[in-house]
This record gives C-alpha cells, sequence and structure tokens, in this order.
C-alpha cells in the first residue's frame, strides 16, 4: 500500500488535471507520521535519481527539521548527495522562520556551517509572507528543472507549523496554488491531526487526492485491562495500522490498511495477517439478523420459480401478446362442433358471454349517450 501511494507521486499529474495531493495524518498516541513521510520522500527521491519519475526535482519545506538532518537521512538511505544540488531544493523554515536571528545578528544572514547543507538549502526568515513563500518554491522548482515541461515535487514537512503563522485559508490556498501550478507534478505534506480543529483537517482532506492516516494498535477487548503490562505496551508502541483513502480520477474512493513498524532503521510495512483479519471480524457489531445464508436456504432459494420463468414440461411455450393471427380469426367464423368445443375447452380455451340485465340497456357503441343534452 505504501508502494501505490509512491507510484501515484511517481507518476505525477496528466496535462489539464491538478497535481496528485498526499496528506500524511499522526497523533500523539502514534507519533509516527514523520517516519511514513520519510519513507516516501526517499522513495521519490530514488525514482528521480533513476528517472523514473515524472518529477526532475525536488523542492523540500523544512519546517521541522534542519536542512542537515535531511542531508543526513539522504546519506542514510544510500542517495548520491554529490551532485544533490541539481535536483533537490531545501528551503530552510527551520533555523530562522521569523528573522530573529537575523535581527541580532545586525542584518546578516544567518549561515549553514557545512557547505554541502548551505549549497542545497535558502534560508527563510519570514514564513508569514506565503505569497513570497509561494514565489521561491517556484524559482527554486525551475532552477534545476528550466522553462521547459519538465515538473518538480514539492514536499512540507509539517503544515501544522505553517498553521501557527498563518490562517486556514491562506495556507489552503498555498496548497491549492501548487497543485493547479503546470510545474508541480505532485506534492504531499505532513499535519498532527490533534492539534487542529476538525474544520482544518477536513479541508486538507478535501483538497488531497490521497489520505495516510497513523494510528496505534489498540488492544482486543477480550484482553483486560489486568493484561495490560508494561512489556505489552513497549512492544506495541512502535507498531500500528496504516490507512490510506485514494481517490480515483473516475470518483471511486479505495480505502486500503496496513501494518507498519518502526525500527532503527526505519518504517517498514506488512500486510495484515489472518489472524488480524479474523480479530477486526470479530470486532463487528452484531446484529438481529444474519447477511449470510446457510446450505440449506441457498437450495432452497434456487428452487424457487421466478414469475418471467415459465412451466412448460418440455412443450414449447406460447406467449399470447394481445394480437389475434389470421388464422385464429379465421376459425371463428366457423361454427365449432360439440367434439371440436370439447376439444377446445380442453385445450382451455374459453368465452365471455355477457347477459344484460334489463331491455333498457343500451349495447355498447361509439355514440356519445349524452348528446342530446344542451349544456
Amino acid at each position: 500500500m505504501a508502494d501505490s501511494i509512491c507510484r501515484a507521486l511517481r507518476d505525477g499529474a496528466l496535462e489539464g488535471e491538478l497535481a496528485p495531493a498526499l496528506t500524511f495524518k499522526d497523533s500523539i498516541n502514534s507519533p509516527f507520521g514523520f517516519h511514513a513521510f520519510a519513507h516516501v520522500l526517499m522513495q521519490l527521491s530514488s525514482n528521480i535519481l533513476a528517472g523514473k519519475s515524472q518529477s526532475r526535482g525536488l523542492v523540500l519545506l523544512a519546517f521541522s527539521r534542519s536542512p542537515a538532518y535531511y542531508l543526513e537521512l539522504l546519506k542514510k538511505s544510500g542517495v548520491n548527495v554529490g551532485s544533490s544540488e541539481k535536483w533537490i531544493q531545501i528551503l530552510d523554515c527551520y533555523t530562522d522562520p521569523l528573522g530573529w536571528k537575523e535581527r541580532f545578528t545586525g542584518g546578516e544572514k544567518f549561515s549553514n556551517v557545512h557547505q554541502e547543507v548551505s549549497n542545497l538549502s535558502h534560508l527563510c526568515t519570514n514564513v508569514r509572507d506565503l505569497d513570497n513563500l509561494f514565489s521561491s518554491i517556484i524559482t527554486l522548482g525551475k532552477g534545476f528543472v528550466g522553462d521547459g515541461n519538465v515538473r518538480f515535487c514539492v514536499a512540507i514537512d509539517s503544515v501544522s507549523d505553517m498553521l501557527r503563522h498563518s490562517s486556514t485559508s491562506a495556507v489552503a490556498g498555498l496548497l491549492s496554488n501548487l497543485r493547479s501550478n503546470d510545474k508541480v507534478s505532485s506534492t504531499f505534506w505532513l499535519v498532527h491531526e490533534d492539534l487542529h480543529e476538525e474544520k482544518v483537517i477536513a479541508a486538507l482532506e478535501y483538497m488531497s487526492s490521497m489520505v495516510a492516516t497513523v494510528e496505534p494498535l489498540t488492544p482486543s477487548p477480550y484482553v483486560r485491562e489486568s493484561n495490560l503490562n508494561t512489556p505489552y505496551l513497549e512492544h506495541s508502541s512502535t507498531k500500528g495500522r496504516f490507512h490510506v483513502r485514494i481517490k480515483r480520477r473516475n470518483g471511486r474512493v479505495r480505502v486500503i490498511c496496513e501494518n507498519f513498524k518502526v525500527e532503527q532503521s526505519g518504517i517498514t510495512f506488512t500486510s495484515i495477517s489472518s489472524e488480524d483479519a479474523v480479530v477486526n471480524q470479530g470486532l463487528v457489531p452484531k446484529v438481529q439478523f444474519n447477511l449470510q445464508l446457510s446450505e440449506k436456504e441457498q437450495i432452497d432459494r434456487a428452487r424457487v420459480v421466478l414469475p418471467f420463468e415459465h412451466q412448460g414440461n418440455g412443450k414449447p411455450i406460447q406467449i399470447y401478446d394481445g394480437r389475434r393471427s389470421l388464422t385464429e380469426s379465421k376459425d371463428d367464423d366457423k361454427p365449432l362442433s360439440t367434439s371440436e368445443k370439447s376439444k377446445d375447452e380442453g385445450a382451455g380455451k374459453g368465452e365471455i358471454i355477457y347477459f344484460r340485465d334489463s331491455e333498457d340497456e343500451m349495447p355498447d357503441s361509439d355514440e356519445d349517450p349524452d348528446d342530446d343534452l344542451d349544456i
């Protein structure tokens, strides 16, 4: 499942459509959203270097981590950082987000210590100006993709930090402009769900084509509280469920789920085992009716003759369509003998005989009996 969202970001946007957008959500109960974010970031970086992605570059907005941290993360993942400035640019919103350090140093911009970091990072000293932030993203992206039809990807490691300094409408406008820009191939971001109101999370989900939620493992309801000892909590604290909701182009929504485990080497995803599936089925609330049919009920249902299934006992079935054939009209003119009548009666042919109640009753005709009335 994690591979499916990586492929969606790798394939990018079609001509005339919005760029795919992915929202990562986590909470304090399972604070592993950044691990999933970093996993997708490394996978997309590998695809860009291998030339398998629609995007030819990556612009990373670093709010919660320093550019040096991401440089070290790339090295640990085996990504070649020797020519990293040619395919990745980091907009440093972590070091001096409000320009305080620049003021204390007398107007001199704060510089990074490592030369490798300074080559691929650009300092942002006013994260509140989202218009300038958007212009900086587009400028950095065009720096290594040029003015052709080549696109680049945008990653934001913490939308929650952006919402600390700007309104929800302003942040939503920035994300919407990124998706609609013809230079952006795809974009993804991380948000801490429990720090914001429901309407803020709903707005971010509405703008996303994919939503990935990191949830903790919940113990079975059959496990008593006395059995929830410390070893159990320590064992399950690094595990959880990874739910993904994908909106397809045809309007349908696909929901998939996987298990994840956080280790020192990173986060790993595995499919849900059969035992977990059985437990999930056991958690379904009981209802007063059965949704499944037994074998006997299936046999009885198959024996029911539906109205459109005629019983001919091997003989051809003639369905009366309301019209009389020519042969039938000729036969009706001939008088029927007693033997023929008995045969016809045996064959099931009948007739309707009508007797008038009195002589005063007028026979049926096309004339209107009320024509003589002067109304």
